[in-house]
């Protein structure tokens, strides 16, 4: 095992799928001469050249369009998106014509397309930057929506992501760019869809995903020392969702707490709650409990922006709630 940040993670998996097959090519703004926004994509300009790491004019409608087109011709094509905030601008081809169009071609058509790039806040960049939309492109038939939150995972679901034959959301974050994990020095490939269960609990069951799920273990830790025994899942992907690996720790801790980064209307804890208490009922001792940002725009001032984001102490509190202390 070697320890390499999230950043060259992600770099290494995009360069090794990109050596093993001549199809795949990364586009996006700053991905080549700069070596990437945030340094994912350093070195790959100088290795596989200008044809097949280009730069973008700041156009993610056109950029998008072309890389979805040049599928249909055969290739398999990388899109970063500098901030998933600025998806917006292109979620028109990701969601009309990556997600729909081997449904509309009758199947003559495949989507072999990752678009990635962080979501989520990083800090003050308030409202128009702040944003996270796992659940956005998770409510779309034909994406599958993938939010790692270490170096490990995140280098193997890409590359299974840029291997898959449909369409991928790849989500990352600006916080987690510089975070170390140790990830294996041969190739492996971690399966789309399949949860992970970080720490192993027997009291409550604490589902996240993504960056937010640093605070999951560190309530974990606060209340291991109150003897209450916290059973962390990370999703990893969030569509398909595993659904079945989240029922089997209910099904043993008999309580549920779901922490995510998002809104709290119509999100990802919104449909686990839901298919948890129609899957499970008779199995929980307690309400399930979800946590998630204030109902409002990202604030800009870090005392607001403290106050809007989940932190551990809200796990906390929420872990007490579903035990009765």
């Amino acid at each position: 095992m070697k320890t390499i940040q999230f950043r060259e993670a992600i770099c290494e998996a995009m360069s090794e799928e990109m050596r093993r097959d001549e199809s795949i090519y990364l586009m996006g703004e700053e991905v080549a001469e700069y070596n990437g926004a945030y340094k994912a994509s350093k070195g790959m300009l100088d290795e596989f050249g200008e044809k097949r790491v280009i730069d973008t004019p700041i156009a993610e409608l056109g950029f998008s369009g072309i890389a979805v087109g040049s599928t249909m011709t055969g290739n398999r094509p990388i899109v970063e998106f500098m901030t998933f905030n600025f998806s917006l601008v292109g979620i028109d081809q990701i969601i009309n014509n990556a997600a729909k169009i081997r449904q509309m071609s009758g199947g003559q058509f495949k989507c072999p397309i990752v678009f990635r790039g962080p979501t989520g806040s990083a800090g003050q960049l308030a409202a128009t930057h702040s944003q996270a939309f796992e659940s956005w492109f998770a409510n779309t038939p034909g994406l599958k929506v993938i939010v790692p939150s270490n170096p490990y995972d995140a280098k193997g679901l890409l590359k299974a992501a840029i291997r898959d034959d449909d369409p991928v959301i790849f989500m990352e974050s600006e916080q987690m760019y510089g975070d170390k994990g140790e990830v294996p020095e041969g190739e492996y490939v971690i399966p789309i869809g399949v949860a992970d269960i970080k720490r192993e609990g027997t009291d409550v069951t604490i589902v996240s995903f993504g960056k937010i799920i640093k605070e999951a273990y560190k309530a974990a830790d606060e209340l291991a020392k109150e003897g209450v025994s916290c059973e962390v899942i990370d999703l990893r992907t969030v569509r398909p969702l595993d659904i079945d690996a989240i029922l089997t720790s209910v099904k043993k801790t008999n309580r549920l707490v779901i922490l995510e980064e998002a809104w709290p209307f119509g999100n990802v804890s919104t449909e686990i709650t839901y298919q948890v208490q129609e899957k499970a009922f008779d199995f929980l001792d307690a309400p399930i409990v979800k946590i998630n940002t204030a109902d409002t725009p990202a604030p800009y001032s870090p005392v607001l922006l403290a106050e809007w984001l989940p932190n551990s102490d809200d796990v906390v509190k929420a872990v007490k709630k579903v035990m009765y202390k």
